[in-house]
This record gives C-alpha cells, structure tokens and sequence, in this order.
C-alpha cells in the first residue's frame, strides 16, 4: 500500500544499491547528500520566522524546546546541549526533550515515540507557558509524542512550531506559529530518515541557533564572545579573540580575560573602554548584552 509520506517512499535511484560497488554506493549517497542544502535553503522564510519567535521568547524570559523522538530528539538535544558552552547561555534557554527520557539518547526507544501522553506530560514537566516555544520535530510529521507535546504547549499558551521533512497538511499550518518542510526526498534506505531528513534536520536547528545567539547579542563580527571558558581549548580559543580584537600580546590577553572572570565579553570591554570588570558587566547589561552597542562594530 503506498504511503503518502515523502520519507515512507522508495527512492528510484537505491533500488539495485545492493548490487552496487563501494565505490557506487559511497557516490549514491553523496549524490543525495547533495540535496539537503538546497531543500533547506527553501525553507528560508519560515526558519527565519522560527528564528524571531526564539529572539522574542527569550528576550521575553521565556525558553525554546525541542521536542522529538529518535534521532530527531537526540539530534534537538544535542543543538540544546551546545548553547552553554558556545555561547554562554543559562541551560534552561534551550532545552531538548526526547521520548524515552536520557537512556533514549544511547539506546534505542522505539516504542516510546507512540505515546502523545508522555509527551504531554513532559511539558507539563517543564512548565512550558506563554512566553516559551515549542518546536517539534518529526520528520515523517506524524509522531504522536511530538503531537501530544505540541497539544499541551499550545493548551499552555504556548507558542509552537513543527519541523518535518514531508508533505505538510493545510492542519499543519493552521495549527502552529510556523511550519518548515525541508522535501529532501526519499531515502536511500527506504524510511531511514537518520539520513538526508537527519542532515536537515541538523542544519534547520544549526541556523535556528546560530542565529538566535547572533540576534541576541552572543556574537561579536562572527566571533563566539560569550562561550564559557571551561576547558583549555576555550581558553586558548577566548586568548585569541582578545588579541585579535584589542591588538595585545598573548601575555596581557591571558591577564585581562582572568581579571574578566573567563568571560571574553567583558575582557573585551574592559581593553577597549580601560574600565573594571564590574562596570563593563554593567555597561553589557545595560546594552541587552550586545556588545557592540558598548565598544562600536569590530
């Protein structure tokens, strides 16, 4: 029986992939690879509505969910499991639900994308409301825990959106804030949508993001000024920015950025205004946290 959803079908250019080289195969794949980009680049109004309804939440004191199953839930909580090291945000800002809880994560939970209570409950969990969104993903657009959740947030207040890699029904869109349907096309495993509906999925929510922090203030030029300096490569990576951006020596970057408590936003300030860490903590507050509002464009 044929299956409407774009992700069910078989692909015309896989059948014989069995009886293909490795060589063949390899080519095959990256042939389809090849259209992800541009089914993405499709999308582009309505992931940039997503992107100001993200801005406008959490300028609001709200926060951006993901929600979905499978390798869309694991791939939602991976982009949510960046923002705090990438860009400094508070780990409630973005947040990944997956169906199955963690052990989903590393261990296959087929079973529990099925339930639409669950995923109700989960956002009852978090205490979604008005000044939150919900993106759902659901590449196939018809997992009934992404469903269930979307339901709640919106009963909540909620503002809510879907992101699938199939045909969207008129439903769709009369029931979410936005809608962004990157066709990729079949599969070349037929239904395995860890593939091309993966890649796209992974660069939907890279673009919503990225350029979330960037609107927000997060990004200096197209340097990450408010990663967290965790670990040595931050640091080494934070060092650079200063010398880069004020002109000093390796030696007094290393000092500014620990008289800046590790925030390479403030370090900044302080070497281009020659103000105490404090002040310029206040002088970003004051500024929404956009950094070129304090010291001028990079």
């Amino acid at each position: 029986m044929h299956d409407p959803r774009l992700t069910e079908q078989r692909n015309p250019r896989s059948r014989r992939i069995d009886r293909l080289s490795t060589l063949e195969i390899v080519d095959l794949i990256n042939a389809e690879d090849r259209m992800v980009a541009e089914a993405v680049g499709e999308e582009r109004q309505a992931i940039a509505t997503a992107i100001d309804i993200v801005v406008d939440c959490i300028r609001r004191g709200g926060r951006l969910f993901y929600v979905g199953a499978g390798t869309s839930g694991r791939l939602g909580v991976l982009d949510a499991t960046e923002m705090p090291p990438t860009y400094g945000t508070d780990p409630e800002w973005v947040q990944g639900i997956i169906a199955g809880g963690h052990p989903a994560l590393w261990r296959a939970q087929e079973g529990a994308e099925d339930h639409p209570e669950d995923g109700a409950a989960a956002i009852d969990e978090r205490n979604v409301g008005r000044a939150d969104f919900a993106l759902g993903i659901a590449t196939s657009g018809t997992t009934p825990f992404v469903h269930g959740a979307l339901g709640r947030a919106r009963e909540r207040g909620a503002r809510t959106g879907l992101l699938l890699c199939t045909y969207p029904t008129r439903e769709l869109y009369e029931t979410h804030d936005v809608v962004i349907a990157p066709l990729v096309g079949p599969e070349v495993i037929t239904g395995s949508t860890r593939m091309k509906a993966g890649t796209a999925t992974k660069m939907v929510l890279n673009t919503i993001s990225t350029a979330s922090m960037v609107k927000l203030g997060k990004v200096y030029g197209n340097l990450m000024v408010d990663l967290q300096v965790t670990c040595q490569k931050l640091r080494d990576r934070g060092e650079r920015i200063l010398v880069e951006t004020l002109g000093i020596e390796r030696g007094a970057a290393v000092e500014l950025l620990e008289r800046a408590g590790g925030h390479v936003k403030t370090a900044i300030v302080m070497g281009k205004l020659g103000v105490r860490a404090e002040e310029a903590r206040h002088m970003l507050d004051e500024a929404g946290g956009v950094i070129a509002r304090v010291v001028g464009d990079l």
